[in-house]
């Protein structure tokens, strides 16, 4: 008919019943039928065979139904069931051209197919057309009747169908007045209904809430074509805008979006071929299923493919991209925006369902990226902290306040980093991030206020360690009576210093009592451990200071001048003083006293070393097993075991090595006196034989003198 092009004839079913599916694909896309949404109609005719219905599809439509060859006889023309588009009908309206029934092609007996296609067409179609002879109106054996009797079989195995418009076409209509032939014709509709077999819940259902009946009469086709073709021309304008209200269609509630036509028309087919009854509102959901699940498909996969999203994820990849949310959220809404678009004609409960998935998938599938920015902002914002904080503090703030003020203006510009984050479409909760961010300035700040706390510290032990040090060391060298409360005085006043400098600048990190009691009691320890290790340190040198210190007093004098070995001098007065300032340099080394506790060290050591008084035990004693040397044991009265310095036993040893070391020095300066004392008797010997040598020279001279004088005189002489 020259419309061939328009209407994309295509056969849907072929005789076999075997559903072309490409075929269906084919006419879905050159016709664009899945953009019409809701806005399109089926209308589908049904009939006997060679009854015209091809002919007048094909003059109601502009179609290009194949039809039946007058001059080659009556035969099947339409095997299986075809479709194709309406030309120049709005909205987008599909006609569908069934296999006649009644043929002798198929046999009396075999009306599967029919029931089939039947059942297809009252599943499918919005409105079908019953092509039936004039003639055939009030007989009882009008071949029209097999026909609508399968019609309203099949009908009841549809589970809550949708009420379809029945449109009755009178073929070669006669004299007889359509007001006249109508009531005849419902009222065999009627009779035929009634006679049906029908499930229970139906058996007293009216035929209007199954169908919208309604009645037009065509001239013959072959007799009167122009009045045929005049009629029909005006039949064709009812199909025009049929699904509007009061339109031709029926009702409009389970029909299915264009766009899951296709899938729609496979299944229904394939529940019809395996024989189960077609529950169309079940149908419906699973198709709306499908459709809104292949396209919430569709949008994944184009947004996984989305150069401005891909572009987005290298970006926060690389680090802080500005605007973030508000570009990801224009990415998902123009995917979420098209879903709606494509699924909006579906069933509404699966559309949100599906919609929801598809939201939650897509939220799923961009979520990383998200918590990629979460992480810049959080790294920034500790990296911001520090640096304010270090600032804060080289500026001479407080460390408490410091760290307020930089984690105040750090959090805020991470709340506003996660604001310009945040997408439209999700519910993400940055609280988790931001506890975190918390935890993590919270264990810089441990970190660091230990840190400046461990150096504080430090310093102060550092100046403790130079107040003490030397002091203690210079005490302990001069050791005498005043040393330990010399010591004391100086611990204390060293100590207290300390400790109100290192109040003044502790002040500034808030600590609670507990913390700046234990700080301070841990520099008190430290100043007062220093001085132990110092006494430590110069009692393990006590042997050589003792004889050091005997050194010094045996050999020099009053007024420190070195003493000369006269003979005059008393050496074991000096000795004995020399060893009583060792044996006094050595009761100070002997115990810690920083308290004021008084001990009987120093007497005791000068009761039994310089005294002697029990430097052996009696015979008597010893035979008791008893000893009563005070200086055997290993502890001091009165004096606590962690402050001893040297032991009662050690302090008897040490004086024992010390005489045995000095006493040599002892020995040589009697050594001294004794040779002086030699020598000058010595000298006073030589002495007395030289004067009296030289009286003796001075009387030789002389005699030798006079003899000489009168040796020359008796020369003369002579």
């Amino acid at each position: 008919m020259g419309q061939s092009e328009d209407c994309c004839s295509t056969q849907l079913i072929d005789g076999n019943g075997e559903f072309n599916v490409e075929g269906l694909e084919s006419f879905v896309k050159k016709t664009k039928l899945s953009d019409c949404g809701l806005s399109y109609a089926v209308v589908a005719i049904m009939g006997p065979q060679s009854s015209g219905k091809s002919t007048l599809l094909n003059h109601l439509f502009q179609t290009s139904f194949r039809e039946m060859d007058a001059f080659a006889g009556r035969s099947q023309t339409t095997k299986g069931i075809w479709m194709a588009r309406c030309v120049g009908i709005e909205p987008f309206t599909l006609a569908m051209d069934l296999e006649g029934t009644d043929g002798r092609e198929r046999g009396e007996d075999d009306t599967t197919f029919e029931k089939q296609s039947a059942l297809f067409a009252l599943a499918v179609a919005d409105i079908v057309l019953i092509n039936m002879w004039c003639h055939d109106i009030g007989r009882e054996q009008a071949a029209n009747k097999p026909l609508l009797k399968t019609v309203f079989q099949v009908m009841m195995r549809l589970f809550s169908p949708r009420k379809t418009t029945l449109l009755f076409v009178i073929r070669d209509k006669t004299k007889t007045p359509i007001e006249l032939l109508e009531p005849v014709l419902r009222e065999d509709i009627q009779k035929i209904w009634d006679l049906v077999r029908k499930p229970e819940a139906h058996k007293n259902t009216p035929l209007s809430e199954f169908f919208n009946v309604e009645v037009v009469a065509l001239s013959s086709y072959e007799e009167k074509e122009n009045v045929f073709k005049k009629e029909v021309a005006e039949l064709r304008q009812r199909f025009f805008h049929s699904i509007s209200p009061g339109g031709l269609a029926g009702d409009r509630r389970g029909v299915v979006p264009a766009s899951g036509f296709s899938f729609s028309s496979q299944e229904i087919w394939k529940v019809i071929k395996e024989n189960r009854d077609l529950d169309l509102p079940a149908h419906k959901v699973m198709v709306a299923t499908v459709r809104c699940e292949e396209i919430a498909g569709e949008m994944l996969r184009h947004l996984a493919t989305d150069e401005r999203w891909l572009e987005l994820q290298k970006a926060v990849e690389r680090g802080l991209v500005p605007g973030f949310g508000r570009k990801l959220s224009s990415i998902l809404e123009k995917y979420f925006s098209e879903y709606d678009a494509e699924a909006i004609y579906f069933d509404e409960g699966v559309r949100k369902e599906k919609r929801l998935q598809l939201k939650s998938k897509a939220l799923d599938f961009v979520y990383s990226a998200y918590a990629t920015m979460l992480g810049h902002l959080r790294s920034n914002a500790l990296d911001s902290f520090k640096i304010s904080l270090e600032q804060s503090l080289s500026q001479g703030e407080g460390f408490a306040s410091a760290v307020r003020d930089s984690q105040q203006s750090c959090l805020l510009v991470f709340d506003k980093g996660c604001k310009d984050a945040a997408v439209k479409q999700a519910t993400w909760d940055a609280s988790k991030i931001r506890e975190k961010l918390c935890r993590d300035i919270d264990s810089h700040t441990s970190s660091a206020q230990a840190a400046k706390l461990s150096e504080l510290t430090a310093n102060y032990k550092k100046r403790l360690t130079q107040a003490l040090s030397e002091p203690v060391e210079s005490l302990f060298e001069a050791g005498g009576k005043e040393t330990w409360p010399a010591i004391r005085t100086l611990l204390k006043r060293e100590t207290e210093t300390a400790v109100t400098n290192f109040l003044d600048v502790v002040t500034g990190f808030e600590l609670d009592d507990a913390t700046i009691d234990a700080m301070v009691q841990n520099l008190k320890d430290y100043s007062q451990s220093l001085v132990e290790k110092k006494a430590r340190e110069e009692s393990a040198k006590i042997l050589i200071r003792m004889k050091d210190r005997f050194s010094t007093v045996f050999s020099h004098d009053k007024d420190s001048m070195p003493r000369v070995w006269t003979g005059k001098e008393d050496i074991r007065a000096i000795t004995k003083d020399a060893r009583a300032e060792a044996l006094s340099l050595l009761s100070v080394m002997a115990a810690i006293r920083l308290d004021e506790r008084q001990d009987k060290i120093e007497s005791t050591l000068f009761s039994s070393l310089m005294d002697g008084t029990v430097s052996v035990a009696s015979s008597h004693n010893r035979s008791l097993g008893t000893s009563t040397d005070p200086l055997a044991s290993s502890s001091w009265e009165e004096v606590p075991p962690k402050d001893v310095l040297l032991t009662p036993v050690q302090c008897k040893s040490l004086w024992r090595q010390f005489k045995s070391e000095t006493e040599y020095t002892v020995t040589q300066a009697i050594s001294a006196q004794v040779i002086l004392q030699i020598y000058l008797r010595i000298s006073l010997y030589y002495l007395h034989i030289l004067i009296n040598g030289m009286f003796s020279f001075l009387l030789y001279r002389r005699l030798t003198s006079g003899i000489t004088t009168g040796f020359h005189q008796l020369g003369r002489l002579c």
